[in-house]
This record gives structure tokens, sequence and C-alpha cells, in this order.
């Protein structure tokens, strides 16, 4: 058995060598996901559109179109969001914090829509679906911006836990 005998200071080279290009990829995530108001608000903002005229009284087939439309929409967003990011993750990278960020933000924005729409119907306010996309849409946008954060936050830190406890040995 052959050991190899390494300095402190090339294995702090070493070191350094590995964890700049990791650091640069997380620099970018954080960049992308603090960039992310633009993509938001769009998002809100279609997702206002749908709904102001899911509560008119519209003939089926223009339902489907509205629906339709919107999912196109939303799809081309997020795949046009997709490409703009230089650097991805690998799948093994991914936290649990950003599975539950979407599962969360689904749940979220799914119950404030019903609800919103059962208030609407059951004190049979003027203009309902104007206020039922306006309360729904507020919540999104309050509720996305600091979950995209939380969820990024973890990434940089999962890594250095191990360098740390090592460090400590």
């Amino acid at each position: 058995m052959t050991t190899t005998q390494l300095d402190a200071e090339q294995a702090w080279q070493e070191l350094q060598r590995i964890r700049v290009p990791q650091e640069r990829v997380y620099d970018e995530v954080e960049r992308c996901a603090q960039d992310d108001a633009k993509t938001t608000y769009l998002s809100a903002a279609l997702m206002w559109v749908f709904l102001a005229t899911s509560g008119l009284d519209l003939p089926t087939w223009a339902f489907w179109l509205v629906f339709t439309t919107y999912v196109a929409l939303i799809s081309a967003l997020a795949v046009i969001c997709n490409r703009r990011s230089r650097m991805r993750l690998h799948r093994s990278r991914h936290s649990w914090r950003q599975v539950a960020t979407l599962i969360g933000s689904a749940v979220i924005t799914g119950t404030i829509i019903v609800v919103s729409g059962h208030l609407v119907e059951s004190l049979a306010l003027p203009f309902g679906s104007l206020i039922q996309a306006t309360v729904s849409v507020g919540f999104f946008v309050l509720f996305v911006g600091p979950a995209n954060r939380w969820a990024i936050s973890t990434l940089r830190t999962r890594d250095a836990k191990p360098v740390q406890a090592e460090a400590c040995r």
C-alpha cells in the first residue's frame, strides 16, 4: 500500500481547484433565483388573465381555448426561463426544499383559487372573477419569491457541511 504525501499547501491548492468551479455553479443558480422577479410577475399576469376570463360566462369551446392558450404560454415561459440559465444543477443536487417549494406552491395557489372562488360566490360580489384573480395572484406573488430564495439557500451549505466536519477531525 502506497500513500502519497501532500503538504498542506498542495492540499489547499487542490481543494481550491475543485471548489472554485463548483462555487461558480452555485453563484449562477443563486443569481437566477434572485433575478426571477420578471418571470414571477409574467406568470402572475398570465394567471390573472386566465382567472379573470374563466369567471366570465364563456361558451365551452371558448373556455377550452383560453385554457389551452394559458397552458401553452406558461409552458413556453418555463422553457425560455430554463434555457436562459447558463448552468444547470445535476438532478442529484436538487434539495428536498426545491421539491417542497414546487408542491407547496401548487397546493397553496390552488387552495387560494378555490377558497376565493367560493367566497366570491357566497357573497355574490360583482366582478367576482376579477376579485378572485386579484386575490389569488396576490398570494402567488407573495409566496413565490421568498419560497424560491428559501429553496435555493441550502445548495451551497449542503456541500460546506462535509468539508467543515472533516476539518474538525
